[in-house]
């Protein structure tokens, strides 16, 4: 056998973990873990803190709803769940997709909900100020570009700081991943170097390296891009080695960050083992849809919700405050029905934008960047 000729040549085998072994379908029960997390994070600031929300109850919503306000300040955990299904998602999402394709897509998906949610609170903040505080116009026009957090700019929404921990995980995953084409490899490479610079920067403690390796939100990530690996080629040693090195760490910058050990009584105490088995069950729903196990949950509602999620969970917390303010104080309804009347309201609201502003606008500002590309290409 000639073994200069490469036609004669021996085929290079493939691994195992390189094999796709199921095809990208919706899964729709991802779709309801969204919603789940929402949910989560609308009845935290609806009655699991103080604060803003106490004065639109005209009271602590802990004396209001004594044993739903014990589990609702647990609530702001849905945030952390988010990331685990934002890792996963975006994974499969750009398998395939250039570089370009995949910032337009993000681009499209973000910024449409996002600039109606910002003219809604901020058209509430001037009709009942005391709700919430209007901006100047220049502070407003900053957060039209969701980088207000960065510029040391107040939020119109208060939720958006989240919006800035994803835009820095899909400039990161979009460097060090897309750019070079998403494989199991690239993926599982820059799920264990994310991770050691997750801990270099615990060491390092200085504020722009956090800011650059989001050392206590990446676990999170990271476990969900290795979670769908699991989905997309099977399970393996190294891939459960990653989603369990990430819930371990996850657990912990949990916990250190929403327990304050010595801190007793007050109105919306934590227990650092709920915080743990929270943590776990976040990790554990993501894995079950990636093995396989939710393919009964496959109600075409779910897909309704999961387009519902963005556009509500962008507008309920101070958009909330005002409807509850309304409802309870002004016209005197109960708070059990002022607080399910609030949510039904926005997730009304929530499906207004997504049919009129996503559905439309999405797709238009998509097209729209793709016909620019090719002009910056040939003005090169």
């Amino acid at each position: 056998m000639n073994a200069s000729n490469p036609t004669l040549a021996p085929a290079r085998p493939i691994p195992a973990a390189a094999v796709p072994r199921r095809p990208d379908t919706r899964l729709r029960a991802l779709d309801g873990l969204r919603l789940l997390a929402a949910l989560m994070v609308c009845l935290y600031h609806f009655a699991g803190k103080g604060g803003p929300v106490a004065g639109s109850w005209h009271e602590s919503p802990a004396r209001l709803f004594p044993t739903l306000s014990q589990a609702a300040t647990y609530g702001c955990l849905g945030v952390q769940f988010f990331f685990v299904i934002s890792g996963f998602v975006i994974c499969m999402s750009s398998w395939g997709r250039t570089l370009g394709d995949f910032l337009r897509s993000r681009v499209a998906r973000l910024y449409p909900a996002y600039w109606a949610a910002l003219l809604l609170i901020t058209g509430a903040s001037l009709l009942l100020p005391v709700v919430v505080r209007p901006l100047r116009l220049d502070e407003f026009l900053v957060n039209l570009t969701m980088l207000q957090q960065p510029m040391g700019v107040p939020r119109v929404l208060g939720v958006c700081w989240t919006l800035w921990v994803e835009v820095r995980f899909y400039a990161l995953f979009a460097l060090f991943v897309v750019r070079r084409g998403v494989t199991y490899r690239r993926v599982v490479l820059f799920c264990c170097l994310w991770t050691l610079a997750g801990v270099f920067a615990r060491v390092a403690d200085n504020p722009l390296t956090d800011e650059l390796v989001m050392r206590d939100h990446a676990p999170f990530f990271i476990g969900g891009l290795a979670l769908y690996l699991v989905h997309r080629y099977g399970s393996d040693l190294l891939l459960w080695g990653i989603v369990a090195v990430s819930w371990l760490l996850g657990q912990r910058y949990s916990t250190t960050g929403l327990w304050h050990p010595g801190v007793r009584g007050g109105d919306f105490p934590r227990d650092p083992y709920v915080i743990l088995l929270i943590v776990t069950l976040a990790f554990a729903a993501v894995a079950a849809v990636a093995l396989g196990r939710t393919h009964w949950a496959n109600w075409r509602w779910l897909t309704v919700a999961g387009a519902l999620t963005y556009p509500f969970y962008l507008i309920h917390e101070h958009l909330g405050w005002f409807v509850i303010r309304v409802l309870h104080r002004d016209l005197g309804l109960g708070p059990w029905a002022t607080l399910a009347v609030t949510v039904a309201v926005l997730l009304g609201l929530a499906w207004l934008i997504h049919r009129w502003v996503e559905r439309p606008f999405g797709p238009r500002l998509k097209r729209a960047l793709a016909a620019y590309g090719p002009r910056v290409a040939t003005a090169r």
